[in-house]
């Protein structure tokens, strides 16, 4: 198994598993602020959305990506610092996953 690999599965899943609700209650935020109606939305396009506004706003990305970071140990950090392109590429794909998979939790409150 290679670096990236192994701090996938040990590191960063645990995080995403453990901040699963905090994620969701980010979405549901991002959404509210844009004012959309999530609830209206074709399965699919839940899909293109999410995917689109993780890969494409910066700021938002940068909010989720840094809340997985912070709970990191320094040892942690240490080592994801090298990898921290292909890491983060990692925990971008797998929140996306994790919120289309969780898409109609995603509609309360918007």
């Amino acid at each position: 198994m290679s670096i990236p690999e192994q701090i996938q599965n040990e590191v960063l899943r645990p995080i995403l598993k453990a901040q699963n609700d905090l994620f969701i209650l980010l979405f549901r935020h991002y959404l509210d602020k844009r004012k959309i109606n999530f609830g209206h939305f074709s399965s699919e396009d839940k899909v293109i959305y999410i995917e689109q506004s993780i890969r494409k706003d910066i700021y938002f990305r940068s909010l989720l990506v840094g809340t997985v970071i912070g709970h990191f140990t320094p040892g942690q950090y240490e080592a994801y610092l090298p990898l921290e392109e292909e890491l983060n590429k990692r925990i971008i794909n797998m929140l996306i996953k994790r919120l289309c998979s969780q898409a109609e939790l995603l509609i309360a409150n918007s």
